[in-house]
């Protein structure tokens, strides 16, 4: 139904992986700022080790996906969150393939924008409820979760908590770093992630 919500052991992997991918993306902007000043060599085993995270981060995903189709009725459920980490997962490996080539570039960055912004509408506060399970209990981390709704609100392109990103072909990048989210966003994330693991200890 329309109030339903994530686990949120769920919500947390997918909070986990907007925040790692972040990080990714900040890594891989100091890379290419850095690759003249590298020896060739260096460059590329920096680069392939950042291949490596993006594939970590995308079987992370993957994992959520398969946490999600085992609930019950969990495709019927949650089929917006379903249809946006299969659109993550590609583009997760295509960031990847880009930066093993080795490239660090425009294009990498425009991959790695693409899945944040993807991960951004999987889980949008429900204003119905309180994120994840839990809520209906008194004491039962209900308020941990409406805290972390409202953390989440902020994060985002003018922290629209509703809208809607539309898909961009990532492989047109043409001298655009990608969109840098304010350091306020990267606060509300962590204030988010962190009420989420005390959700999901709880639980």
């Amino acid at each position: 139904g329309k109030g339903d919500s994530l686990p949120p052991e769920i919500v947390l992997k997918v909070m986990k992986s907007l925040r790692d991918e972040m990080n990714l993306r900040d890594s891989t902007r100091e890379l290419g700022d850095g690759e003249a000043a590298m020896e060739t060599g260096e460059f590329h085993a920096e680069a392939v080790a950042l291949a490596d995270v993006q594939e970590a981060i995308a079987d992370t995903i993957q994992s959520a996906l398969d946490d999600i189709v085992a609930l019950p009725q969990g495709a019927q459920r949650f089929g917006k969150e379903l249809g946006l980490l299969r659109e993550v997962r590609p583009v997760m490996e295509e960031a990847g393939a880009i930066l093993a080539s080795p490239d660090a570039g425009p294009s990498a960055i425009a991959a790695e924008t693409e899945a944040i912004e993807l991960l951004l509408q999987t889980k949008r506060p429900n204003p119905n409820g309180g994120g994840g399970g839990g809520g209906g209990s008194p004491g039962g981390g209900g308020g941990a979760a409406r805290a972390s709704s409202a953390a989440l609100a902020d994060i985002g392109p003018g922290g629209d908590a509703a809208g809607f990103v539309k898909a961009r072909p990532v492989g047109q990048a043409t001298g655009h770093a990608g969109r840098a989210f304010p350091e306020e966003f990267k606060s509300g994330l962590d204030a988010y992630f962190s009420n989420l693991e005390g959700t999901g200890r709880a639980n």
